[in-house]
């Protein structure tokens, strides 16, 4: 009997231990399959898959729900951009979020974007603008509103989604001058990393000639798309001072912007908190879907970003 329990306890801690080491080298890809075991499909279907450039890490994935018929149907759009440090990552690995808010009646565009070595500032800006100006001009197709696109990102792509919305010039560079970003999205994004001190920054950032204007902080106006900011306070790889001093910067200028700092979690937790069975605890989804349909609504604020 005691050989068989330690037979069982020496499995469970090799299939702990397995576990561990996927999610290493590729956390959002093992927390799909496990979103997809523990949540199910929720309605929730992938619409199309599309290349943006030569590169293939360049491309956009459309998903909406089973039963529809997109003729007849103008969901608000969220474009979600993943992160990794602008060295990995990839959106065929994060079908957790769209199965978290096509649900909550979007259409959700998962989107990416060149990675080391080609993550050379501007391109992340480049690549996000030209998934914004493709969804602007297709996402009606599939049942979304051209009008009302919401971005949002974790980590890098946060600063991604942040950066594009609030210089806009790399809109107008793809074509997408006109499109009208309904709101802005960040999970636990840096927004204010200058002088860069990581392996990350420096390859991504360190040979602009401004180093400065690459800082979402410095790009802040009254006009600035509505922002919710979501930060971990236990975050040690993304400080959550990226998030307070943009909210503060934003406030300073008279643009909207709201914040929810989350005392017991750290940098990967609002990711983690989008998939099942995680996502039993509603907080972050219900207070990103309330923000993305309608952004000038209110929504659980808090006011500590001094």
């Amino acid at each position: 009997m005691i050989w068989a329990i330690g037979i069982i306890v020496a499995t469970a801690a090799l299939a702990g231990l397995a576990l561990q080491i996927a999610i290493w080298r590729n956390g959002p890809a093992v927390l799909d399959v496990v979103d997809r075991f523990a949540g199910g499909a929720r309605d929730t279907q992938i619409l199309a898959k599309v290349p943006l450039g030569e590169s293939e890490a360049r491309k956009v994935l459309v998903f909406g729900p089973q039963q529809s018929n997109p003729a007849e149907a103008k969901r608000p759009v969220l474009l979600f951009v993943h992160g990794g440090s602008w060295n990995k990552g990839d959106p065929d690995d994060y079908g957790f979020v769209a199965r978290a808010f096509v649900p909550e009646g979007f259409v959700v565009v998962l989107a990416g974007y060149r990675l080391h070595p080609d993550a050379i500032y501007p391109a992340m800006m480049e690549d996000t603008a030209a998934a914004v100006a493709w969804t602007h001009e297709n996402i009606a197709k599939f049942g979304g509103d051209p009008d009302h696109i919401v971005l949002a990102g974790h980590s890098a792509g946060a600063y991604n989604v942040v950066m594009t919305a609030l210089e806009r010039r790399w809109l107008e560079a793809a074509g997408a001058g006109d499109a009208r970003i309904a709101g802005v999205v960040g999970l636990a994004g840096p927004y204010d990393f200058y002088p860069f001190d990581s392996e990350s920054t420096v390859a991504s950032f360190g040979q602009a000639d401004d180093p400065e204007a690459t800082q979402p902080v410095n790009h802040v106006s009254a006009d600035a798309p509505p922002k919710l900011l979501i930060h971990g306070e236990k975050d040690t790889l993304v400080r959550p001072r990226n998030s307070r001093e943009l909210a503060r910067r934003l406030l300073d200028a008279g643009a909207e912007v709201q914040t929810r700092f989350f005392p017991e979690m750290e940098h990967n937790d609002p990711l983690l908190a989008l998939a099942s069975p995680w996502r039993r605890d509603r907080t972050v989804v219900d207070t990103i879907a309330k923000f993305a349909r309608e952004p000038h609504a209110s929504v659980p604020v808090q006011d500590n970003i001094g």
